[in-house]
């Protein structure tokens, strides 16, 4: 009696399964198109994350985009160009309204232009300044302006039309960290960069955090990895770490690793 109780309920699974969306794709697929089942099933998926975007749950204040693979290059039609989807934190909360309180809506939208740029990077994508316009929902000569006045203060913003040129500069986090390193407070770091001290602080403990395992033997890809940043910030926070060499910056990063627990961790490999 169990037997044909579970043949009636596959069979009734298969008829359920059978009149799925899915299942209707795959049948066009294969009957109208003449895929083979794979290829028909692999088209599915690829369809699936394409337009549903990855299971992945978001937080509050981000969305997800398509952007430009970062080594796409330049000089094809858009529609041919590969694209990466992409999360972004669009509104990071708490820091978010900390610098509107303080700084206004010209400086919160600053701070997150950079956010934004940043998080495409460390994703391998890369933003126009019409995907910023978009997502902060104003107008592209609003960003225009934005971004000019943010590069006559000496910083960095890796757009897709910046990344066409030969080099990189130095990003807003690598500048904070240069500022702090060479005896900057929080507060005074604020005042001149507009971003919240909860932000500055995050970005002085990943550049030790970095540093240390750098020390430890690790390589750039695995300092990426175990820390969830991009490559590109690893090599930005070294470059800062070899550039500030004075004492009072060794000393310093040496007082923030020790507030960091880093002082005296065994090297990668140690027993």
């Amino acid at each position: 009696m169990l037997t044909e109780v579970t043949q009636m309920n596959t069979l009734e699974f298969e008829r359920l399964q059978a009149k799925t969306p899915e299942q209707r794709f795959l049948r066009a697929l294969e009957h109208d198109f003449q895929y083979a089942p794979k290829v028909a099933q692999a088209i599915l998926e690829e369809a699936q994350a394409c337009l549903l975007g990855t299971p992945t749950a978001l937080r509050p204040g981000q969305l997800r985009v398509i952007l430009t693979r970062y080594a796409a290059g330049h000089g094809h039609a858009l529609r041919d160009t590969p694209s990466a989807e992409v999360v972004w934190t669009v509104d990071a909360g708490l820091e978010d309204r900390q610098v509107l309180q303080r700084h206004g809506r010209t400086a919160l939208r600053h701070v997150r232009i950079q956010r934004l740029l940043d998080e495409a990077l460390a994703q391998d994508a890369v933003a126009a300044q019409e995907d910023l316009a978009q997502v902060l929902h104003v107008s592209l000569r609003t960003i225009k302006r934005d971004c000019a006045a943010l590069e006559a203060c000496g910083i960095y913003l890796p757009t897709r039309g910046n990344l066409r040129g030969i080099g990189r500069g130095q990003t807003h986090k690598a500048q904070i960290v240069g500022r702090w390193l060479r005896g900057e407070t929080y507060d005074q770091i604020e005042r001149h960069t507009r971003h919240s001290v909860a932000a500055i602080q995050r970005y002085i403990q990943t550049f030790a955090r970095v540093v240390h395992l750098h020390q430890q033997g690790f390589a750039e890809t695995q300092v990426a990895l175990l820390l969830n940043v991009g490559v590109p910030l690893v090599r930005e926070y070294l470059a800062v770490a070899q550039r500030e060499t004075a004492p009072e910056c060794r000393q310093r990063l040496t007082e923030q690793l020790e507030r960091l627990g880093c002082a005296g961790a065994p090297k990668k490999g140690a027993r």
